[in-house]
C-alpha cells in the first residue's frame, strides 16, 4: 500500500463516511502470562456511543505514522496458502466477518501464543467494509453499481494495559483532596497493528498485510515473522545502521565531515521532491553510486560499491526516508554539536597549528551559552 491507498481508507475510516461500515468488533485482554481473561464479539453499531468512538479512534491510529518506519507492508511466503498457512488462516477470518465464535477464540490464541509482549495487552479487531467508488477517465466518480467494489478487511490494534497507582485526586463529593479510593488499568493508544487484506490499486490485495509500529525503531518483530508468517526485512534503525556501514566499507578514509552531510543532503532533497509521490522513494546501489559520486567520492572506492551493497541489503532497497538525519550531531571526547540542517555548511574542519579544529561560523555574533547571552570577541 503507498501513502495515497493509506490515506483513502484512513481519510474514509470514520462514522461520518457514507461509503464506510465498521461491522463486528472483536475484543479481548490478555495478561502478561498470555492468559485470555475476557473476550467478546458484537455489533459495531450496538455498543454505547462513547465506546465504540474510542474503538474506532484505537483502531484508526493503526494506520498512522510514516509508510516505511511506522506502516510495512508484507507478502505472504508460498507456504502461508496451504492449509493451516497464515495467510489461509486470515483469509477464513474475514470471510467470517469476525461471525465464527470458534474461529475468532482461534485467532485470539494466535495472537496470545505467537505475539510476543513485556506485559497485559487489550485487543480490538474490526470487520469494516469500505466501497470503493471507482473513478472515469475524467476523475468523476462513476455512479452505477458496476464501478462499485467492496472493500472488506479486518484490522486489529494491540494496546498496552498500564496500571495507574492509587494517587490524589479532588473529590467533588468531599470538597477535598483525598487518596484515589482504587487502581485502574487504563487501555493505551496501540503500540503494534495490522490490517488484511492490503487495499492495492484502489481494490483488495489478500496477498499481502499491512503492519503499524508505534515506534519505529523497536517493531514488534513476532508480529511479522510468527503471526502474519511473513518475513521481517528492517527497522528503521537497523536501515540506518546497515546504510552507515555500507559508507564506511566503500568510502574508507575519504568519509569526512563534507562528505556525510553532502550525501544526507542529496537523500533528504530526494525524500522531500518524493512527498507528494504515492510511491516511497528508495535508494538502490546505482542511485547511491551517483549521490556519492557528486559528493566527491572516487572511482576507484565506487568500483566496491554494487558488492557491498548486495551482501549487505540481498536483493532489498534503502528506504530513503530511513536514512535521512534531520539534524547533523558532531561528537568528540568531552563535547556535542547538534547542527541543524540549513547550517551545516556554517560547520568546517580545518588543521591550525598542527591541530584539527572545528570551525563555526558564526553570522549573527550574538550567541547564548546555558541559555544566556554570551560576547564573542
Amino acid at each position: 500500500m503507498n501513502k495515497k491507498e493509506i490515506n483513502e481508507i484512513k481519510k474514509n475510516f470514520s462514522d461520518d463516511c457514507p461509503f464506510f461500515t465498521i461491522n463486528n468488533v472483536l475484543q479481548a485482554f490478555v495478561d502478561s502470562e498470555k492468559n485470555i481473561k475476557f473476550s467478546s464479539c458484537g455489533l459495531y453499531n450496538a455498543m454505547p456511543q462513547e465506546e465504540s468512538e474510542l474503538i474506532a479512534a484505537i483502531l484508526k491510529k493503526t494506520l498512522s505514522g510514516s509508510v516505511g518506519k511506522n506502516l510495512l507492508e508484507y507478502h505472504f511466503p508460498k507456504e502461508a496458502y496451504s492449509e493451516g498457512g497464515s495467510q489461509e488462516f486470515f483469509y477464513r477470518l474475514l470471510s467470517s466477518r469476525l461471525g465464527d465464535e470458534e474461529l475468532n477464540k482461534a485467532f485470539l490464541s494466535r495472537i496470545a501464543e505467537k505475539m510476543e509482549y513485556v506485559s497485559t495487552y487489550a485487543l480490538f479487531a474490526a470487520h469494516c467494509t469500505y466501497s470503493v467508488l471507482n473513478r472515469g477517465r475524467n476523475g468523476e466518480r462513476q455512479e452505477d453499481a458496476e464501478a462499485e467494489i467492496d472493500y472488506n478487511f479486518i484490522i486489529t490494534a494491540v494496546c498496552p494495559v498500564n496500571l495507574r497507582i492509587d494517587g490524589l485526586i479532588y473529590s467533588d463529593e468531599q470538597n477535598g483532596i483525598i487518596k484515589k479510593p482504587s487502581s485502574d488499568r487504563i487501555v493505551e493508544m496501540p503500540s503494534d497493528g495490522f490490517l488484511f487484506p492490503v487495499f492495492s490499486d484502489r481494490m483488495p490485495d489478500v496477498n499481502g498485510a499491512l503492519y503499524y509500529s508505534k515506534n519505529a525503531n523497536k517493531p514488534n518483530v513476532s508480529v511479522v515473522n510468527d503471526l502474519l508468517g511473513c518475513e521481517f526485512g528492517m527497522s528503521c534503525k537497523s536501515e540506518k545502521e546497515t546504510f552507515r556501514g555500507i559508507l564506511s566499507s566503500v568510502v574508507g578514509e575519504e568519509l569526512d565531515y563534507d562528505l556525510i552531510t553532502s550525501v544526507n543532503d542529496k537523500i533528504a532533497e530526494l525524500v522531500d521532491i518524493s512527498s507528494h509521490e504515492t510511491e516511497i522513494p528508495t535508494v538502490s546501489d546505482k542511485k547511491l553510486a551517483s549521490i556519492l559520486w557528486e559528493s566527491g567520492v572516487s572511482e576507484d572506492k565506487l568500483q566496491h560499491l554494487p558488492k557491498v551493497y548486495e551482501s549487505a541489503m540481498g536483493g532489498r532497497e534503502l528506504t530513503a526516508v530511513n536514512l535521512v538525519e534531520r539534524k547533523t550531531v558532531l561528537s568528540a571526547s568531552g563535547i556535542t554539536v547538534n547542527i541543524g540542517r540549513d547550517s551545516v555548511d556554517k560547520v568546517r574542519t580545518q588543521t591550525i597549528e598542527g591541530k584539527r579544529c572545528l570551525i563555526i561560523d558564526l553570522d549573527d555574533p550574538e550567541i547564548s551559552v546555558n541559555g544566556m547571552p554570551a560576547n564573542v570577541d
